[in-house]
């Protein structure tokens, strides 16, 4: 794989780009990615005869749990790993080139928020700066990292020093951004109702099991009235994917171009469903995958916006999607 095509992805001009670019990845994976091959022969498709998005065949996110979804070259530098409940496989994603990632992640938050430069940015994530392999922890330390603001910074328990430095940036007139797990952000608007006025608030979703699930209308309602703020932003990515979308409030997302959202059918898991507002299984088109796969399917429930966003409404009840005979099924 070109390295010409790596920097295209980034600099798609168009939709007509965006296809071509998807289709050029698509031979890529479906001739020297082993998983994603067995996954399409399994299915009893023709890859050669594959020419829209909507026909392309999505390896479930499940099959990163144990198997290695790697395209080409074996190497790999770096392992992502989920978090997962007590006696569940975590999904692994193996990258071969970080640079990827990282370009990706930087290009999708200037998209959306401008240069982090000009932040003070402040991560609760309890649950994952436990572990050492988490996307989301290797993410914000590089977006800490390119505000060059010594304060920016992972606040654990120290909610304290966090609230007197929030206020500090502010007092300087640097934007001030605050993402935290779920959990972690109720905790705060709970136990101290901070007033966190012209910050803004960044859930990354999950309770982790440490709370009580509460839908994300419930939530945001909480953390807006709380926190004072207008309105709830999200980050919606996982560990199986290079690329993210953000939501600046109302549970609408929207993504970078070189990411795509379609919605399957949920009683036939080969179909996608192209009108706005229907709801369906989230599938995800992920140029950046490049050397996993870039056609995933997740086990999160979904529907398109007529105004391009998508909303994530949920996940399946039985979500594990074990091998190729369900998926024919």
């Amino acid at each position: 794989m070109s390295k010409s095509l790596s920097d295209r992805i980034f600099n798609l001009k168009d939709q007509g780009s965006f296809f071509e670019t998807t289709l050029e990845i698509f031979d890529y994976q479906a001739g020297y990615n082993p998983v994603f091959r067995e996954f399409i022969s399994c299915l009893r498709r023709d890859s050669s005869k594959i020419g829209i998005p909507e026909d392309f065949p999505f390896l479930p996110v499940e099959f990163f749990r144990n198997l290695k979804v790697i395209t080409g070259d074996p190497d790999y530098k770096l392992v992502f790993e989920s978090s997962s409940t007590t006696g569940s496989t975590p999904s692994r994603h193996y990258v071969h080139d970080p640079q990827i990632y990282e370009t990706s992640f930087l290009k999708c938050f200037r998209l959306f928020y401008g240069d982090p430069s000009g932040y003070f940015i402040a991560a609760l994530l309890p649950s994952y700066t436990e572990r050492g392999n988490s996307s989301l922890v290797y993410m914000m330390n590089s977006l800490i990292s390119a505000t060059r603001y010594p304060l920016s910074g992972f606040y654990r328990d120290n909610i304290t020093e966090l609230l007197k430095n929030l206020a500090k940036a502010k007092s300087e007139n640097r934007r001030t951004l605050l993402l935290g797990v779920s959990f972690a952000l109720l905790d705060l608007a709970m136990n101290h109702s901070p007033d966190l006025s012209g910050t803004i608030v960044m859930e990354t979703g999950g309770m982790k099991g440490r709370r009580q699930e509460i839908t994300r209308e419930e939530l945001h309602e909480i953390l807006s009235r709380k926190l004072n703020v207008p309105a709830i932003h999200s980050e919606y990515g996982m560990t199986e994917l290079l690329s993210q979308a953000y939501s600046g409030g109302g549970g609408v997302f929207h993504s970078p171009p070189w990411m795509k959202v379609l919605i399957r059918d949920p009683h036939d898991p080969l179909s996608v469903i192209s009108e706005p507002g229907v709801t369906g299984g989230i599938n995800i088109i992920d140029l950046a995958n490049i050397y996993s796969c870039s056609f995933i399917a997740t086990s999160d429930l979904g529907r398109l916006r007529s105004d391009g966003g998508f909303e994530v409404l949920g996940r399946f009840d039985n979500s594990d999607i074990r091998g190729c005979n369900l998926m024919i099924g």
